[in-house]
């Protein structure tokens, strides 16, 4: 009888072993991941985030202008309005070698043809054509072109219909400017982070990340600013900003 009691009670002894040690590496596990979450909670915490700018004026080095001249004719006149055309098209380009443009800073299109017609009679019919012909010009000589622009009568006292468009200005030194500021910005971040930190009796520590937002090129006091970006060609004088989202370390004084 003893001997069958001692078989009996020996399988339960032997399988407490690995309970004990499943239940202790649970315990071992969970304390890991409970200190893991609150590390990471930390990490959040002992982080800011503040937003840096930069500004700087520059002035525009290409100008584009845009014009163009044209001539109403009828419907038996196409010919000599083409005539006519050509002789404005060499009166156009006299006038701009005059005033000291280099023809290789011209660019001039076809002839464009309009057809009008007159439906104030039923279904309209044709009554004469409109040929419009364009002239670009593209400079880096932005004062000479915005002045010229401004005067054009001596085309118009020679009897051209002469049409000038807005100039557009444009600055080619963006991408160097951009890094520029860059460096900039991202200190202005920094001081912007001290006087917060400051407040609540913190340290910035080290600069942990930062994401350039996009670059606006805006008239100078201008605050018309786009999530997208801004492109300003209205004006010579502009100015680039560039803003930069900054995360740093926070440490205690």
């Amino acid at each position: 009888m003893e001997e069958t009691q001692t078989n009996i009670y020996q399988p339960r002894k032997k399988n407490l072993i690995p309970f004990g040690l499943i239940l202790g590496l649970s315990f071992i596990i969970s304390a890991a991941i409970i200190g893991f979450v609150l590390y990471q909670t930390r990490s959040v915490e002992d982080t800011l985030e503040v937003t840096g700018s930069a500004t700087k004026v520059v002035v525009s080095d290409v100008v584009k202008w845009k014009s163009s001249f044209s001539r109403n004719v009828g419907v038996s006149e196409l010919s000599a309005g083409y005539a006519q055309m050509a002789d404005d098209l060499s009166k156009v380009k006299a006038f701009l070698n005059s005033k000291g443009i280099d023809e290789k800073e011209i660019t001039i299109s076809p002839v464009y043809l309009d057809s009008q017609y007159d439906y104030s009679k039923g279904s309209g019919g044709l009554v004469g054509y409109i040929l419009r012909q364009n002239v670009e010009i593209q400079s880096n000589d932005v004062q000479k072109i915005t002045d010229l622009a401004k005067d054009t009568r001596e085309l118009i006292d020679q009897g051209v219909i002469f049409a000038t468009q807005p100039l557009e200005y444009y600055y080619t030194n963006l991408p160097e400017t951009r890094i520029e500021l860059l460096a900039d910005a991202v200190k202005d971040a920094q001081r912007r982070a001290e006087n917060i930190a400051g407040s609540t009796g913190q340290k910035v520590g080290s600069l942990k990340s930062a994401s350039v937002g996009v670059v606006q090129l805006l008239p100078v006091n201008s605050v018309e600013i786009s999530n997208y970006g801004a492109y300003d060609t209205s004006s010579i004088d502009k100015e680039v900003m560039i803003t930069v989202r900054t995360t740093f370390r926070l440490l205690q004084q």
